[in-house]
């Protein structure tokens, strides 16, 4: 709900949607965690969001599944790997439809006349893709670590 209320929030509205998603992971109720998913899918879209439904599809494709799918990853005991591969392209294509959906396919819209908005077109899925995947590595290693320390903390919690 705080992207859909300010839009400098959006970013930081996914990352304390991840964080809370991860609760019910750390007890490993992996059923409690999909439904709290889609609790918060369904609360944004009746808080708000059903009016720039675009900017809740990342959240949607990947960013709230995201502890999720390591969740399961870790249960099921998945080569690292193969799931960073498979993740990363998941990441990427998300990116992309995030890209149509938000900017129609073009940046700048119909005045990219602007040089730096026509290389940006130009190179747009090189940008995503390569660009994408780059900072993939991080960010999983990261949500990693977050699941690891919001573990810890819920078992200080519930002791």
């Amino acid at each position: 709900m705080l992207g859909f209320w300010s839009n400098v929030l959006l970013a930081s509205g996914y990352l304390f949607g991840m964080v809370a998603l991860m609760v019910p992971l750390s007890k490993q109720f992996i059923r409690g965690g999909f439904l709290a998913y889609l609790g918060t899918v369904i609360l944004a879209i009746v808080m708000g969001a059903a009016v720039r439904f675009w900017d809740l599809v990342p959240f949607i494709m990947f960013f709230g599944l995201h502890p999720l799918i390591n969740c399961l990853q870790v249960k099921f005991n998945i080569n690292r790997w193969l799931a960073l591969a498979v993740k990363t392209v998941w990441f990427d294509f998300t990116l992309w439809v995030a890209y149509i959906l938000i900017f129609g396919g073009i940046l700048g819209g119909d005045s990219a006349d602007n040089a730096f908005y026509e290389f940006l077109n130009t190179y747009i899925y090189w940008i995503i893709f390569v660009g994408g995947t780059i900072i993939f590595f991080p960010y999983d290693y990261l949500i990693f670590k977050t699941q690891t320390a919001v573990d810890m903390l819920v078992y200080r919690i519930r002791k």
